[in-house]
């Protein structure tokens, strides 16, 4: 196996991503933390003929190691439909570094706390070297507030995506996906709800100052069926999704951790989670689409 592609055009998450823009659907990217989510979003791709981006956080490439990083990808590559191998969040330059010398099909330049200038710089440079390399590369701008693992936490009150900025912020750094902010926010909404804090109008306006790149949408938990949608409508491509697909496999292995052998709790388990990913493929209109 090649550690990446040869040219970013042919990239697999930029082949994924701009097929479901073209068909007007989008793509799960579901955050996986051990193996058992590598196995299920696999398995519920390949039963759904559904493509997919397995996720993963910088936290990963410390915590298990970068021949844990080159397993995922074998296992993604593998796959009888595509399955891409996305990096998010990397906000500390020395992560940065060390993904550029993994097979990652993409990351995420995180440089939302920057000023305008510095964040371009970081990106501009970023994407010049992962194009190199065959990697693609998604940017956020704006900042998409609240916790999530590995970033800060941080008060509600997001500074928005402005259409015009999108436009000259994509034209600077040359990057391939945008992950806009417009009123979605990290790790959980409180009792507002999401739908009270998307602005669904500016993201409309984004998507069309920005018509030919793949929109991102970050924030998603919880988040009803309806609203996925909605989002998808306006231009979402690609849908980060964590405990959406997660909070069901965590529940059942504290509930059965005690009471069953391991190999029996993981294959079960295993099977809990793929069946929750599935379920998300068909919401978001990937499945049968591989």
């Amino acid at each position: 196996m090649s550690n990446c592609p040869q040219s970013p055009h042919s990239n697999r998450t930029r082949t994924i991503l701009h097929a479901a823009k073209n068909g007007k659907y989008a793509v799960g990217a579901y955050n996986c933390y051990n193996t058992d989510g590598i196995m299920a979003v696999i398995r519920a791709a390949e039963r759904m003929r559904s493509p997919a981006i397995i996720q993963l956080f910088p936290w990963t490439m410390h915590f298990h190691g970068a021949h844990f990083i080159r397993f995922v990808v074998a296992a993604a590559h593998a796959a009888s439909v595509p399955v891409a191998v996305h990096l998010d969040h990397c906000i500390n330059p020395e992560d940065i570094d060390l993904a550029l010398t993994l097979p990652f099909d993409s990351i995420m330049i995180d440089g939302s706390s920057m000023n305008e200038a510095e964040n371009i710089a970081v990106c501009a440079s970023t994407v010049s070297k992962a194009h190199e390399r065959g990697m693609t590369v998604e940017v956020e701008l704006g900042r998409i507030e609240g916790g999530e693992d590995g970033l800060p936490s941080v008060d509600l009150g997001s500074v928005l995506t402005r259409p015009g900025d999108a436009r000259r912020f994509l034209e600077a750094t040359q990057a391939d996906f945008l992950a806009p902010s417009f009123g979605n926010v990290h790790g959980g909404y409180g009792l507002v709800g999401a739908e009270k804090c998307w602005d669904l109008d500016l993201l409309q306006q984004i998507q069309q100052a920005i018509s030919s790149t793949p929109l991102v949408l970050h924030g998603t938990h919880p988040v009803s069926d309806e609203l996925f949608l909605k989002a998808i409508e306006c231009g979402m491509s690609k849908v980060n999704v964590n405990r959406t697909v997660r909070d069901k496999y965590t529940e059942f292995v504290a509930e059965n951790a005690g009471e069953l052998e391991l190999t029996t709790l993981k294959v079960q388990a295993v099977e809990v989670y793929t069946e929750s990913v599935e379920r998300v493929m068909k919401l978001l209109g990937s499945a049968g689409k591989a």
